[in-house]
């Protein structure tokens, strides 16, 4: 009886432990892209077609969660998206004073250019 209560304990503290998201808080990414002239649909694509939407992703802390938010500021299709704007919460609380990640980041060129080019 006791081997079977430890097994079963175990196991279950096992599948606590290699299972980070159960640990993970609640981290919110508000995501706001700005199209390029003309490519809205294909730039709100990721948002179901809106220009903004929330993404939530794993994150034990909220440092982690600012460093996901971070990395999410990325923007492979410059001639598509003009910006992105993304702020966090981590477990309803604001990231880093509620702060705009993207802002100053180099793959946003046409950020205060009227187009894309």
């Amino acid at each position: 009886m006791f081997t079977s209560r430890f097994t079963a304990v175990a196991g279950a503290l096992a599948l606590l432990i290699g299972n980070s998201s159960v640990l993970a808080g609640d981290c919110v990414m508000s995501i706001t892209r700005t199209a390029c002239p003309g490519k809205e649909a294909e730039s709100f694509s990721k948002c179901d077609g809106k220009a903004s939407c929330e993404q939530k992703v794993p994150a034990p802390s909220a440092a982690i969660c600012a460093t996901k938010t971070k990395i999410s500021c990325a923007n492979s299709r410059r001639t598509i998206t003009k910006y992105k704007s993304i702020t966090a919460t981590f477990d309803g609380e604001p990231v880093e004073g509620g702060k705009d990640f993207c802002v100053g980041h180099p793959d946003y060129p046409y950020v205060d250019k009227p187009d894309c080019k």
